[in-house]
């Protein structure tokens, strides 16, 4: 089976390698270095087993710049290009995946297109409407950065928006692919299943944002935050998973998907998602208020990532941070040795660690690392376990 994939980003290159596995796949992105680093079996992404994957130099995978080469002939079309949040419409931006299908449609309108970028609740149903005679499903995907290749090698779960003979077909695509023997697949309607991927990442950062508002609590009464956390984790109805304090839930995904859910529940009573958006900014603006009572004459931001074992920095709550402490005129430096640049938001990005560390006084970091520890005592961090 032929089957192409639009968007070389975490998800797309992920997708791609996963089918790649039994059937062949052309990847389409616009951006020609992407695509000339997969048909050199590189990976446009920083992703270790995607790398290990692609230095087996499947046969089965190629990219193109060119929508003919990768739709035509194809039976499943995976669309997986970036849908931004825009806070002037208070929506994603969805033209990337209009345009998408729109190109699909004239190459090869027989094509299967199974939309993998997160949507609006309710845009699939809106695009079949509008293109009656296409067929048009919606799958969310559940990757982490850095880890993408891996969730869909040993995925949590399968969720398909198409409960017709198509989705199931898709849904053992990608159990075909992974390399667990048994994954729990649920196939549902498209609204719903956009709305699972919204309220599912929504949950994620309201966790994030408890346990944020909890290490305030703590640090403001002055408490030991770790100690009320393992407490708080030793009931097994909550657990002791996905409560390291951080600067504020971040990265691509939990920001604009709580946002865009938010924005959903127009004319919906709610308390709570509202909630979840604002704690995200009450988090840095407390962060940026401590740190600033520390009164440093040059703040240093140590990586502009928001995940060990990642090379996207989009969104990543150290930026917000930095962007408070640069309104209250304080001098920031960079330290991101995957920024290709020699400044960021006019701040200076240096690529030498002990020059970096010379030159601040103080070491913002949200995630630390074994690189920080000879300079521990000036280094500003919530992080308490060590993980992500």
């Amino acid at each position: 089976m032929k089957i192409a994939v639009a968007g070389l980003g975490y998800v797309g290159m992920s997708n791609a390698a996963l089918f790649s596995k039994n059937h062949q796949v052309i990847a389409l992105d616009i951006d020609e270095s992407r695509v000339t680093a997969v048909n050199k079996f590189e990976s446009p992404i920083k992703d270790k087993e995607l790398e290990e994957y692609l230095a087996s130099k499947p046969s089965n995978l190629s990219a193109t710049i060119d929508p003919e080469v990768a739709y035509s002939g194809a039976e499943f079309v995976v669309v997986a290009t970036p849908t931004n949040y825009d806070p002037a419409t208070n929506f994603f931006d969805t033209s990337s995946v209009e345009n998408a299908v729109s190109t699909v449609l004239s190459v090869n309108p027989s094509a299967q297109i199974v939309i993998k970028s997160t949507i609006p609740v309710g845009y699939t149903e809106e695009l079949r409407q509008a293109n009656p005679r296409a067929k048009i499903m919606f799958s969310p995907e559940f990757l982490r950065e850095g880890r993408a290749f891996y969730d869909n090698l040993y995925p949590s779960r399968i969720v398909v928006g198409d409960r017709s003979n198509s989705g199931q077909v898709f849904a053992n695509l990608l159990k075909e692919g992974a390399e667990l023997a048994e994954v729990p697949v649920l196939l549902t309607d498209p609204t719903e299943a956009e709305a699972i991927k919204l309220f599912a990442n929504t949950y994620l950062a309201l966790r994030v944002a408890f346990f944020n508002e909890l290490d305030t609590y703590s640090a403001v009464r002055n408490l030991d935050t770790k100690q009320i956390i393992e407490g708080v984790g030793l009931d097994p109805r909550i657990g002791n998973h996905y409560n390291n304090p951080s600067f504020g839930y971040g990265g691509y995904c939990l920001p604009k998907d709580s946002k865009q859910l938010l924005a959903n529940y127009k004319d919906v009573p709610q308390n709570l998602i509202s909630a979840v958006v604002a704690a995200n900014r009450t988090r840095k603006d407390f962060i940026a208020e401590d740190i600033l009572r520390k009164k440093p004459d040059t703040v240093g931001i140590y990586r502009l990532v928001m995940k060990s074992g990642s090379d996207n920095f989009r969104s990543s709550s150290v930026q917000g941070i930095m962007k408070r402490l640069k309104a209250k005129g304080i001098p920031i430096i960079v330290y991101e040795p995957n920024f290709d640049g020699d400044s960021f938001y006019n701040s200076p990005v240096i690529q030498d660690l002990d020059q970096f560390k010379a030159q601040c006084d103080l070491i913002i970091a949200n995630r630390l690392t074994a690189e920080l520890q000879d300079v521990s005592d000036h280094v500003y961090s919530r992080d308490l376990f060590d993980r992500d």
